[in-house]
């Protein structure tokens, strides 16, 4: 099967990432997912749906702990297997590169102790506060309670896994994320979980638009 277009992609990636600064560890430990990535992408048309639905075939074989490292390498190869230069160029400038991956992990937990505890589970102001607008916004756009309830309990497990994060930032967020990805093990759940995390982290990050960005048509529901 012919990889030439795959091996120049990740040898373009790799480069790039060499040098903006990223060590061996890093380079080592992406290129290991980009040669299973490559296996199945080979011979495959340039097309997003198809680059999604592989990703999401592929994780299925990552282990958990290395959930977060693969799907950014997932996120940031994307637009070299396409050879979209301008994409590249854009992601070079913003978000850019993450070649010094945060070092922090939320607690191992499973999804049902996560669940379970959030019937007790008391909130501090500056996580109440999010969780408040979002669950306004969400009813001032006409959803029903139990759609309400289903989200905000979402969001919730995703306050909590970012408590003892030593920053709250965008790079905290996606590891906390990622990492509680594979906790989903129905997709439909999971998939579920993905808006959640995309509508709620415009109140989290305090956007004044997040209200205009709750049940859109289309909402990305894709693990990149």
């Amino acid at each position: 099967m012919n990889e030439i277009r795959e091996k120049e992609a990740i040898d373009a990636y790799l480069k790039l990432l060499q040098a903006k600064g990223a060590n061996s560890a890093v380079l080592h430990r992406r290129s290991l997912f980009l040669d299973l990535l490559a296996q199945k992408l080979a011979g495959q048309v340039s097309n997003g749906e198809i680059y999604r639905d592989i990703i999401e075939a592929v994780m299925d074989s990552v282990p958990v702990e290395a959930w977060h490292d693969s799907l950014t390498t997932a996120r940031e190869f994307y637009p070299f297997w396409m050879q979209d230069f301008k994409a590249i160029a854009a992601l070079n400038i913003n978000p850019g590169f993450d070649v010094k991956p945060i070092d922090w992990r939320p607690v191992q937990v499973t999804l049902k102790l996560l669940s379970d505890s959030l019937e007790t589970e008391k909130f501090e102001a500056a996580e109440n506060w999010p969780l408040k607008a979002y669950t306004q916004a969400l009813r001032f756009e006409g959803a029903e309670q139990a759609l309400v309830d289903t989200r905000v309990k979402l969001a919730k497990i995703i306050l909590i896994r970012l408590r003892t994060a030593p920053d709250k930032d965008s790079k905290a967020y996606r590891a906390a994320v990622d990492l509680t990805l594979p906790l989903f093990s129905i997709k439909h759940s999971r998939r579920l979980f993905l808006v959640v995390v995309r509508e709620f982290y415009h109140f989290w990050s305090g956007n004044p638009d997040a209200a205009s960005m709750v049940l859109k048509e289309g909402a990305g529901n894709a693990l990149i």
